[in-house]
């Protein structure tokens, strides 16, 4: 899955693509809205992690901006602004989940994968196809109940395409690429 992280703080933006991508994720991560906003023209992404707090482009005028389009993208607000109006503001402008910075890195992927596996709705936390069952919190792939090896680029491909069975995946969305 592939995931746009909009975060101007380097220290954050950098632990954030490290857990993420650590968490099986492929993570492009960009500093101001602006940016942010021509990554989004290209379709390419699952979810999108967003600061408000940004230059050049403030992250709710970029939410406010995606949902005027119809983007049905999920988008994570993840931000140091914790005054519950802020929080009801975000919610109501489209987001569907908002974490507050400080926070744990392991809640935060929960919450990645809980808002994808509704997105393909699936709100179980495993994937099956027929006798094939992924575990992405485990990280396991069993067919017919034997555990299957697989490489991380392998493991990323089939997560990919179980999210979204039948759903055609151009190469040139680099979905699965590090």
């Amino acid at each position: 899955m592939r995931l746009l992280l909009v975060e101007d703080d380097a220290m954050i933006g950098r632990a954030m693509r490290q857990g993420l991508g650590d968490a099986g994720f492929v993570v492009d991560w960009v500093t101001e809205g602006r940016a942010a906003e021509l990554a989004l023209g290209n379709g390419v992404y699952d979810l999108v992690l967003l600061d408000l707090g940004l230059p050049g482009k403030d992250g709710m005028a970029l939410l406010r901006d995606l949902r005027k389009r119809h983007d049905p993208i999920p988008v994570l607000i993840v931000t140091a602004r914790d005054a519950v109006s802020d929080r009801i503001a975000g919610l109501n402008e489209g987001a569907d989940d908002y974490v507050l910075k400080p926070f744990d890195l392991d809640e935060l992927v929960a919450r990645v994968r809980a808002l994808l596996r509704r997105r393909a709705g699936n709100p179980g936390p495993l994937l099956e196809c027929g006798n094939l069952v992924l575990d992405p919190v485990k990280r396991e792939v069993r067919l017919q109940g034997e555990a299957v090896s697989l490489s991380a680029k392998e493991f990323a491909l089939l997560e990919t395409l179980m999210q979204r069975p039948g759903a055609v995946r151009p190469r040139s969305s680099r979905c699965w690429k590090r």
